[in-house]
């Protein structure tokens, strides 16, 4: 066995959301987080990818490399993959690094509870509480968020296209689409593939939201996101509340000047705040918490039957 490739994670549960948070993994010299990411992308990418196929991992979760950044003062600099690579930001990742460098004694907690973490799209100044040794409440400000174009067609749906970290599709429901229940999952799902697959013909998009109003006079809603490979994300997910709360601004539907709630179709959620609007589109303040599952240590043995692992879909 070739024990020099041995990797220690945290994993971390993030809003219904896995991470798997690593650290002192080998690298070598970087002069920039862009110049690292390019050597984790090349060098390591089959290895990082085998840290989160089965049997050590599952499809949906998601890998954070942390480093020390470049910068005096910066805390920690972080890289975000998935099944697909290298991923410039994950919001959810954020609250979990920090959870994990808290709780692990890697960072001390500070009087003003404010950390600086670095990331591909930049640095985020990340407010942590701790009591008794647990972090309690991670919240930080999301980058802007814009709708390119409302009120297209395709068929007997009408959607938007509004851009966060990528471009994203977002449907209202109506007679046409399932409700958003556990029950209706198999339906759920052959309605979201035949209909991203139809937006795709007119649209460059890898994301649909199917967004469920009916309590928007308390400024919830009930969403689920799709992806291109018919994935169905388990959490409210951080980015997809922020379109969703983007399409209602542009609809007039909600407050804006109250929180705004989340529910996925696993029932948990997501509440953010909106803080300003730009001149293309708004920034978003999110809370939430993360919570440490597990520690654990990895053997890659080059003479393992799965050399590049598997993923049940």
């Amino acid at each position: 066995m070739n024990i020099q490739k041995m990797y220690t994670a945290v994993d971390v549960h993030v809003n219904g959301e896995a991470f798997r948070v690593m650290k002192d993994v080998p690298c070598k010299y970087y002069y920039s987080l862009e110049q690292l990411n390019e050597q984790f992308s090349g060098e390591l990418a089959e290895e990082m990818k085998l840290l989160l196929n089965e049997p050590r991992g599952f499809i949906g979760l998601n890998g954070c490399i942390v480093v020390s950044s470049i910068y005096n003062e910066v805390d920690a600099a972080v890289l975000f993959f998935n099944h697909e690579g290298s991923v410039p930001l994950h919001y959810g990742g954020i609250v979990a690094v920090i959870t994990m460098l808290l709780e692990s004694g890697y960072l001390k907690k500070r009087e003003s509870n404010q950390y600086k973490i670095e990331t591909l799209c930049g640095i985020f100044l990340v407010h942590a509480y701790v009591e008794n040794d647990e972090v309690i409440s991670v919240s930080f400000e999301s980058k802007l968020c814009y709708m390119i174009e409302k009120n297209l067609q395709v068929g007997n749906v009408s959607y938007s296209l509004i851009q966060a970290d990528k471009v994203y599709a977002v449907v209202e429901k109506g007679a046409y689409s399932p409700e958003i229940r556990m029950e209706n999952i198999s339906e759920l799902k052959r309605w979201g593939e035949a209909t991203l697959q139809a937006i795709q013909k007119q649209s460059l998009i890898k994301r649909l939201i199917l967004v469920d109003p009916s309590q928007k006079e308390k400024n919830h809603i009930k969403s689920i996101t799709f992806h291109e490979d018919n994935f169905i994300v388990r959490s409210p997910g951080f980015v997809s509340t922020i379109v969703s709360y983007v399409h209602a601004l542009f609809k007039n539907d909600y407050m804006a000047d109250k929180p705004f709630k989340n529910e996925s179709i696993f029932n948990s959620f997501i509440t953010v705040e909106k803080v300003k609007k730009e001149e293309l589109g708004y920034i978003f303040r999110f809370e939430s918490r993360g919570f440490i599952t597990g520690m654990q240590t990895f053997l890659l043995d080059p003479t393992d039957l799965f050399p590049a692992g598997f993923l049940l879909k």
